[in-house]
């Protein structure tokens, strides 16, 4: 499944160095997760990829904390973005490569996207704040 998600979506911006391993993650799932793999690549391809330090803090990132809101159900939701390896849905931490943080990253508050979810159903989500880790 091959979807064109710009057209009435916000602009994303990529940090240049996790785009690169983003769309390494995302072709190495490729045949076992071909629609999320697709959905990571398009927006990787669409956004606008930047040095860490030209990417501005209410942009989600990996390992950032976002809380948003799924417009369709109304629920309020706080997750961190993490790799796969860092998961724990116990914890609040989901895998870039599920849905909604593939639809999360890039976003920057108080910006909304329509993406589908497992189902294949579209959702809204919109950001309502971001929080970036703390780097020691």
């Amino acid at each position: 499944m091959t979807r064109s998600l710009s057209r009435g979506n916000p602009p994303v911006y990529f940090i240049d160095s996790e785009a690169d391993s983003l769309a390494n993650l995302a072709l190495g799932v490729a045949n076992s997760m071909p629609d999320v793999s697709d959905l990571l690549l398009s927006e990787i391809n669409r956004a606008k990829v930047q040095a860490p330090s030209r990417i501005a803090p209410d942009i989600v990132t990996m390992h950032s904390t976002v809380e948003f809101v799924d417009e369709a159900s109304g629920a309020d939701r706080t997750v961190q973005i993490v790799y796969p390896a860092q998961a724990d849905i116990s914890a609040g931490r989901i895998s870039i490569l599920t849905p909604i943080a593939a639809g999360l990253i890039g976003l920057r508050e108080g910006q909304s996207i329509n993406w589908p979810d497992r189902d294949g159903r579209t959702r809204t989500l919109t950001v309502v704040k971001v929080t970036q880790p703390t780097r020691i």
